[in-house]
């Protein structure tokens, strides 16, 4: 069957002073996917451990982020995560400030009639 994306959510994520890209890419997961509960699913009587969520999040340095920390923000499904070059770094009072932005889309293996 074809996968069929459901839906899409983006959030933003900091760590102020701790320079941890993985707590910013962590929250910027958490940010997206509570900003919204996800029921495309279950109007579709689809089961939760049956989403495809798939994480792209954005940061300065993509290879510092522990991605299992990231995937561990979704709460249920089949969770995959990506880091790529974006987000920021910002020198702010002798501190380095980190900003990331997560994608995160959530699909199913189902086919949706013409």
């Amino acid at each position: 069957m074809p996968k069929t994306q459901f839906a899409v959510q983006m959030g933003m994520g900091t760590d102020l002073k701790g320079q941890d890209y993985s707590k910013a890419a962590a929250r910027a997961v958490h940010d997206a996917l509570h900003r919204n509960f996800l029921v495309a699913g279950a109007a579709f009587d689809l089961p939760l451990d049956a989403m495809i969520v798939h994480i792209r999040v954005g940061v300065a340095n993509p290879d510092a982020v522990d991605l299992e920390i990231v995937k561990a923000e979704v709460p249920a499904g089949i969770v995959s995560a990506e880091a790529v070059n974006g987000g920021l770094e910002v020198e702010m009072m002798g501190h380095k400030t980190l900003i990331a932005n997560a994608i995160v889309t959530v699909s199913y293996d189902v086919e949706i009639p013409s």
